[in-house]
């Protein structure tokens, strides 16, 4: 993994950095904004707290794992989180096109990267 965005990821997990960026990952270009695995973990929960039983129970654990996250070191990074995030591939409009979305991508499979957000308008 490039020690750059090594260093922009560990920052986002260990200091709540966020920085616009768009990856290159295997053709496809994923733009957002960093964010911590904790927030990410957080959001999760948040979105699954409402539903069923197993919705629930699922949301209770990704609560657990996000602390677990933040009072982790985290000095090996094996996933990149995203906020606001689309995914481009070719010309074609982003997905999701009408509304954005957290993203997690393996750090690994991360081809290239620039600083900044693409924006199809």
């Amino acid at each position: 993994m490039d020690n750059l965005l090594l260093t922009f990821v560990k920052a986002a997990n260990q200091q709540d950095f966020s920085l616009d960026i768009t990856l290159n990952v295997n053709g496809a270009l994923v733009t957002g904004t960093t964010v911590s695995a904790q927030k990410y973990l957080e959001s999760i929960s948040r979105s699954l707290e409402d539903g069923n039983d197993v919705s629930q129970s699922i949301s209770e654990k990704l609560s657990k794992a996000s602390q677990s996250a933040k009072e982790s070191d985290q000095d090996e990074i094996k996933f990149i989180h995203l906020k606001d995030a689309q995914v481009y591939n070719g010309d074609s409009l982003p997905t999701p096109s009408e509304e954005k979305f957290f993203w997690r991508g393996k750090a690994e499979d991360v081809d290239g990267f620039f600083l900044g957000k693409i924006d199809a308008k």
